[in-house]
């Protein structure tokens, strides 16, 4: 048996588990609850997740390293860094101008209910353009690394690696022990995604035992639009850049994509599956070490297409809502906001909320009309870190057969880089 269809089990087992917890009114008090779902399958959940989070920055500051000192001796980093980021923010400013053409379609702000008089939102203070900018170059790399600030592990990353590329027989000494620690990290990831059933299972159960329907009944228009812009997004807009760019089977490319979208799923954070991702990227689709590790862990912070999905259809939902007419020039706002607003924006649950704060913002939106989505955010977290993985991995993809690093063998072998219960 696979790995997909053992997280599938597991997130069907949860799914069920929870909806019965749910259903039989188990709440807080009692001790199933107490024990369980707050207990035990909460700590399983959140293991999983720690699991997970545990290898984001070594494997990314190794792998980061080994990228930047090849393509460092090879002169083509400016091109690489060019191609990505461009791709990156171009879907998410395709993601958003889909996202409110189809809520200007849709209309789903009319005949929404009050919003919840339980909810409170506090905006947090968004960060300048200037200072998201002199935020990426880190003053200290150890301190980087300990918060997990990915820019900043990035740009330090780079710098040393190219370094490495030009140093002779020192950086060859220092490039073969740290090529030895990428794959012993990439064999730790293989092994610790074997946990992926049982920490989805928790999750799973935790959330639906936990959330309620009633705001998804409540807000339906508004989830269904959503839900419908990211499906047009990973089906649509992937596949055709995947052809026309790359030339490749995009049916084959979301195949080998099941499992970090389902990780990706059921953590809602981008950046805890960049070591699934990563894996995934190099070993099932066939890229490049030096393509991936810049192109994922830098796409886990500045891709952020179906966030920006999120933020185009709340802008609409609020305005009609409150009855606030915006023009071209607002939405043409909404757009180039949304986009600049990905880049620094690190890939944790409930981020999008805080980026629709400065989009809101931008166009003179009362940003109370978030509580009016925030009941049914998790789980469309949930969804659209789903596409944002699948975009870093195209992204990934697109640039590795553009620069002739990309393995047609590895790519086209549906059994590539499986993991399978039989792997000792």
């Amino acid at each position: 048996m696979n790995l997909t269809i053992r997280i599938l089990i597991g997130m069907g087992l949860g799914f069920l588990l929870g909806v019965l917890i749910k259903w039989t009114g188990v709440g807080d008090g009692h001790w199933v609850y107490t024990v369980g779902v707050d207990g035990f399958i909460d700590a399983g959940g959140r293991i999983f997740i720690a699991s997970l989070q545990l290898m984001v920055v070594p494997l990314v500051l190794v792998s980061l390293i080994c990228g930047a000192a090849s393509l460092g001796s090879s002169g083509n980093m400016g091109r690489v860094g060019g191609k990505a980021i461009g791709l990156y923010l171009t879907t998410t400013a395709i993601a958003i101008t889909i996202a409110l053409v189809l809520a200007l379609l849709v209309d789903p702000g009319m005949g929404a209910g009050e919003p919840p008089k339980d909810v409170t939102f506090e905006p947090g203070e968004a960060t300048s353009i200037k200072d998201t900018l002199v935020n990426i170059f880190p003053t200290n790399p150890v301190a980087a690394m300990a918060e997990g600030n990915m820019l900043q592990i990035i740009v330090f990353a780079l710098l040393f690696g190219v370094a490495i590329s030009h140093a002779g027989e020192a950086g060859a000494r220092i490039m073969g022990v740290f090529e030895d620690v990428n794959e012993v990290l990439m064999r730790l990831i293989t092994i610790l995604i074997r946990l992926a059933p049982f920490g989805v299972f928790c999750l799973m159960t935790r959330l639906f035992a936990t959330e309620g329907f009633d705001e998804i009944y409540k807000l339906i228009r508004y989830f269904l639009t959503v839900i419908a812009a990211l499906v047009i997004h990973m089906l649509v807009v992937y596949p055709l850049l995947l052809t026309l760019l790359a030339r490749l089977n995009p049916l084959t490319f979301l195949g080998k994509m099941r499992e970090p979208m389902l990780v990706g799923f059921s953590t809602a954070s981008s950046g805890a599956t960049i070591p699934v991702t990563l894996r995934t990227v190099e070993q099932r689709l066939g890229v490049k070490n030096e393509i991936a590790a810049f192109s994922v862990p830098l796409g886990a912070t500045i891709n952020m297409d179906g966030t920006a999905i999120m933020q185009g259809v709340a802008t609409v939902f609020i305005a009609q809502f409150y009855q606030v007419g915006l023009d071209v020039s607002d939405y043409l706002m909404v757009i180039l906001t949304a986009t600049m607003a990905s880049i620094g924006t690190a890939g944790v649950p409930g981020v999008g909320l805080i980026m629709l704060t400065m989009v809101l913002t931008q166009v003179g939106l009362p940003v109370e009309g978030i509580m009016l989505i925030i009941g049914v955010d998790r789980i469309l977290d949930m969804l659209r870190t789903a596409v944002n993985v699948t975009g870093d991995a195209m992204v990934a993809t697109v640039v590795a057969r553009t620069e002739d690093d990309l393995d047609l063998a590895v790519f086209q072998d549906p059994e590539a880089g499986r993991v399978v219960e039989a792997d000792d």
